[in-house]
């Protein structure tokens, strides 16, 4: 196991204070590829703020309850606030390489906050980066030195730190909204030009590499209706317009929008329209 630290002071002590916006207390890594476990348990937490990165490997964090096992694979940060409950572990066997850091400060949410960090997420997914690394380490060693302003400098590296975690969230999430843009748009479009045929909403899903329920989810998001809604609603529309400019049997409109039976049709059509095919009909004679 390879581990390497710095201390604010050479203090090991676990602090809390307010004297500054923002003051680090502690920075180091381990990193884990023969030796067996590494385990940490805190069950009333820190007095500071802690954030964990996962370099490489991962981790298994218990939030909330020692019974919870979540794994963090790497890219992702994980953001402990104070006297939160704290139980994770590392193993050799998953080559776990993680960076920590802890921080204080009179004004640290509202920075968090500022650089994206919501107060009610703690898994972050910022990506691998060397540059993380880099300014991780850069933080070791100035607590290490202890060289003049360095503490204005530890706070510098931390702010720096917390932009470029930002920035890649926010790249994550562009990219996502792209993605999601992208696929909903798809599958609107599939609705729009295959209405009036049998489609099956869990095996569009499937063809996609997508779960019926976060398909279903985000689709609403994206239209405002649910995938059937908004196939029923193009098929109401379309029968209303055959229904208004020919003189094709209700029979027949319900076959070409896309419903065998008539009397299902009928049915979807009055709860849609406040009537029925034939009296909507003649509304317009």
């Amino acid at each position: 196991m390879y581990i390497n630290s710095g201390y604010r002071n050479h203090s090991l002590l676990n602090f809390k204070d307010k004297s500054r916006p923002l003051i680090v207390g502690s920075c180091g890594t381990y990193r884990l590829s023969t030796h067996p476990k590494l385990p940490t348990y805190r069950p009333r937490g820190r007095l500071d703020f802690q954030i964990i990165y996962v370099a490489s490997g991962r981790a298994h964090f218990h939030f909330d309850n020692p019974d919870n096992d979540t794994i963090i694979d790497a890219g992702n940060m994980v953001l402990f606030r104070p006297r939160e409950f704290q139980k994770y572990e590392y193993y050799g066997i998953d080559k776990t390489e993680v960076y920590w850091i802890h921080f204080t400060g009179s004004d640290v949410k509202n920075i968090l906050r500022k650089y994206g960090f919501s107060d009610d997420q703690r898994v972050f997914p910022v990506g691998i980066s060397l540059e993380y690394e880099r300014v991780f380490k850069k933080i070791i060693l100035e607590l290490q030195r202890c060289q003049d302003d360095y503490e204005e400098m530890l706070t510098m590296l931390l702010r720096y730190l917390l932009i470029i975690f930002h920035r890649e969230l926010t790249k994550e999430h562009v990219l996502k909204n792209e993605y999601l843009d992208h696929e909903m748009d798809i599958a609107t479009s599939y609705f729009d030009e295959n209405y009036n045929r049998d489609i099956n909403i869990e095996e569009y899903a499937a063809s996609k590499g997508m779960s019926v329920s976060w398909f279903i989810r985000n689709f609403k998001r994206y239209t405002g209706a649910t995938p059937m809604q908004f196939i029923t609603s193009i098929r109401i529309t379309n029968a209303q317009m055959l229904l208004e400019t020919t003189n094709y049997a209700v029979n027949e409109i319900s076959r070409i929008v896309g419903y065998d039976n008539p009397l299902y049709f009928s049915r979807l059509f009055r709860k849609y329209k406040g009537c029925s095919p034939s009296k909507y009909r003649k509304r317009g004679e």
